[in-house]
């Protein structure tokens, strides 16, 4: 009980809070044109053929980075199972810096000079999921009203 405890255990501060807010916000949409083809995506079966037949992904992968992006996103911006969810976008974010953007290099393409865009977003992107991993949900958060409920 006390390791379901940790698991869910937050502060009572509004900074996570506004860290998952962010993190969950901005990968909602990345999450929502692979699977559902909004925002200019190509949908599932868009993104699957191209994760599998252009880049070689097994289907296996492609599929739990479309579940991770979208389903991790909605429940990071519920504060619900937070850890895991932020893990898992740290996950997905460490596989397309290492598959798709190391070799273009640090930096977007603001300019469109470049073939490809860099890795900084991803390495945001890692280091606030890090930080709700350490730190959990926060004070508006699921987790943290299932913490109060597993202490009493």
């Amino acid at each position: 009980m006390e390791q379901l405890e940790q698991f869910f255990k937050t502060d009572d501060g509004w900074d996570k809070t506004a860290l998952r807010l962010a993190v969950g916000g901005v990968m909602f949409p990345h999450g929502a044109q692979k699977l559902l083809g909004w925002f200019g995506g190509y949908g599932f079966n868009g993104t699957m053929g191209f994760f599998t037949d252009s880049i070689g992904m097994p289907w296996v992968m492609g599929f739990m980075v479309i579940m991770v992006e979208f389903f991790a996103s909605l429940a990071i911006l519920a504060g619900a199972l937070t850890r895991l969810s932020a893990f898992g976008v740290m996950v997905v974010m460490t596989g397309a810096v290492t598959v798709a953007h190391w070799q273009n290099g640090f930096f977007m393409n603001w300019s469109s000079k470049s073939e490809g865009e860099g890795f900084e977003y991803h390495l945001l992107m890692i280091g606030m999921c890090l930080a709700l991993i350490i730190g959990g949900g926060g004070k508006a958060s699921i987790d943290r009203m299932v913490f109060q409920r597993l202490k009493t």
